[in-house]
């Protein structure tokens, strides 16, 4: 098979000739299998189209890889600003690890839902503790600080008129229809929001409804709960997620290791010990650099205000918990439902029974994904279907652009005395016991102690990397796996977005990706002349193995190292460490590719280009 100057057939096996018994059916975006496939493929086309969905001839056109953002023309999908796009495309990459094909139709019509066997992992429980946060969390607080608003009466005119609609309508005994076309209006009619709910910043709010000093001491953003500044919309709130679950951690750890600060007695030794509470966050922050998060720790503005209203919350959130428990004891002393359930078998078995033969698969009938929220789309599904917005058009989205300053490009001289404490400020908790509890005594002994071990551990994983080499020319597939994973500082990023630079078994090469035939590829070539050719229209490329993009039937996310590993990498060295993405056939075959610092975007082009239903695994 020929098109355009490539001959494909000494890329890949065509299956009519060497198993024409197994012979497959390629799967493409024409095919439409969803809702989010057809809506890719222009079904439904709204009149002002953004870059990436305008008809070109080119195989793939650049709308700005690498670029600054200030370079990449906005809108790339029509109706959706570019900060808002690369929020949520960032938020999908860290949401989706591991996919796999469904041969049947998706429920409600739409793919990338959870599987019902999905793998677990401290890494996605820590993802969805953040997806909580930055969803249901900061939502729940910009609806309280409304309530607030309202309550307060400083907005005068606007309480007064909800006042007099409520009661007017208690009056004429129309409370519930008052609610029912108050929620309809706000769902049909979107400007309604903002005239009801007029916008403010959730940092700027106080609990009594009047104005306060952001937590961060700077209003820098509007829908975080500290305010702290941001370089692309969405950050300050991913960051505030981040250092929940670190404050989760670290009174997780203060509790599991007994920290009692009434039980402590003054040492002069305290100082000279590291506090083991310190241990969580400290490899939360050597994750981020593992994983070439910046700017540094140290300017982050999140981190003690959330770290303290972690240990402010924990208080009313420990009293709470004995309370259920105690409700807890005292209907277990209920006698009349333990002994239906110890005695009930025949009426509960018989009751289940019937169920599964009139109804089955009931239980997922009863999901309010399939019930009053069939067909809407989650962020991820959303997010799948901008994804192939750019695929179909031949036009892949961008990724988001790596930002090397500081957020408000303010020095770091000025970051340093933006840090230093406010007074006006509230930094502690007003309360004796928790601040006990909340510091941790790692001063300037522990500190040294500290520095010392990380000098002797950088030394061994330096030492370790070396050996990788010796033992990759010997024939260790483990080490041939982790060469290059340890990216070296101002290591050149940019790839993309046909070819990505990549490891195969350890050999250095490019993971490029074709369109111009019928059948879309994903190959793997050590040619270097990739970089400044390019891979269009070659056809003296010698790819060591190829793979039709609709015969992908698993795409999952790895890594480079160990997450322990990957740790310690990040806490001794603070460097960035690039992991690699297995892809999986329908006839089983796999391919690993290491050493990837645009893994991601590789793995968004992947799932978004064929005609697959995918399942998250």
């Amino acid at each position: 098979m020929a098109t355009g100057g490539v001959i494909y057939q000494d890329l890949l096996p065509i299956p009519h000739e060497t198993e024409p018994e197994s012979e497959r059916t390629h799967t493409t975006l024409i095919d439409k299998p969803t809702e989010s496939h057809a809506l890719a493929m222009g079904e439904g086309d709204q009149e002002d189209n953004g870059a990436a969905q305008v008809d070109h001839e080119e195989e793939v056109v650049n709308l700005g890889w690498n670029e600054p953002k200030e370079a990449v023309e906005n809108p790339l999908v029509g109706g959706l600003d570019n900060e808002t796009l690369w929020m949520l495309v960032r938020r999908f990459n860290k949401q989706m690890y591991y996919v796999k094909e469904i041969p049947n139709p998706p429920p409600g019509g739409l793919d990338m839902n959870i599987a019902d066997e999905e793998e677990f992992s401290p890494d996605k429980l820590r993802s969805n503790i953040e997806r909580l946060y930055m969803t249901i969390g900061i939502g729940m607080m910009g609806f309280g600080k409304h309530i607030v608003r309202l309550r307060s009466w400083r907005e005068t005119r606007r309480t007064a008129l909800f006042c007099i609609a409520y009661f007017v309508a208690w009056f004429l005994d129309l409370l519930a229809p008052l609610f029912s076309v108050t929620v309809i209006i706000l769902i049909v009619y979107l400007p309604s929001r903002e005239f009801l709910f007029p916008p403010a910043p959730i940092a700027l709010v106080s609990s009594h409804g009047g104005v306060q000093k952001p937590k961060a001491g700077v209003l820098g953003s509007a829908d975080s709960a500290t305010g702290a500044p941001e370089n692309h919309k969405g950050e300050a709130v991913e960051q505030e997620a981040s250092n929940f679950v670190n404050g989760i951690a670290s009174v997780a750890l203060s509790s599991a290791t007994g920290k009692h600060p009434q039980g402590e007695t003054e040492s002069g030794d305290a100082d000279a010990v590291p506090d083991p509470t310190a241990v969580a966050v400290s490899a939360a922050d050597a994750k981020d650099k593992a994983a070439g998060h910046t700017p540094e720790k140290t300017h982050d503005k999140t981190k003690v205000p959330m770290e303290t209203a972690m240990w402010m919350k924990m208080r009313p959130f420990m009293h709470g918990m004995a309370d259920v428990i105690d409700g807890w004891e005292r209907f277990a002393n209920v006698t009349f439902g333990a002994g239906f359930g110890f005695f009930g078998d025949p009426v509960i078995s018989r009751g289940l029974d019937l169920l599964n033969r009139k109804f089955p698969n009931w239980q997922k009938l009863l999901e309010i994904r399939n019930t009053i929220l069939k067909g809407v789309p989650t962020n991820a599904q959303l997010t799948i279907t901008l994804l192939r917005i750019g695929e179909a058009n031949k036009a892949p989205l961008p990724p988001l652009p790596r930002v090397e300053d500081y957020p408000l490009n303010a020095t770091q001289e000025e970051l340093d005395g933006a840090m230093e404490h406010d007074p006006a400020t509230a930094h502690e908790t007003s309360s004796e016991d928790i601040n006990a509890s909340k510091n941790s005594k790692h001063g300037k002994k522990g500190s040294k102690i500290i520095n010392f071990f990380r000098g002797t551990v950088k030394g061994g994983v330096e030492t370790t990397i070396s050996t990788d080499k010796l033992r990759a020319k010997a024939g260790s597939e483990h080490a041939k796996n982790r060469l290059g994973a340890v990216l070296k500082p101002n290591t050149n990023l940019t790839s993309g977005p046909v070819e990505f630079k990549a490891r195969f078994k350890g050999s250095k090469g490019h993971v490029y990706i074709t369109t111009k035939a019928t059948i879309p590829c994903v190959a793997f070539s050590t040619d270097s002349t990739i970089e400044k050719i390019g891979t269009l229209e070659r056809e003296d490329l010698h790819p060591i193995w190829s793979v039709p993009v609709g015969e992908i039937s698993e795409l999952k996310k790895i890594g480079g190292y160990g997450w322990k590993a990957k740790l310690v990498v990040g806490w001794a060295m603070g460097r960035e460490v690039a992991d690699g993405l297995e892809i999986v056939t329908r006839k089983g075959e796999s391919w690993k590719v290491t050493s990837m610092p645009l893994r991601d975007e590789l793995f968004n082009r992947l799932v978004a280009m064929g005609g697959q239903k995918w399942e998250c695994w």
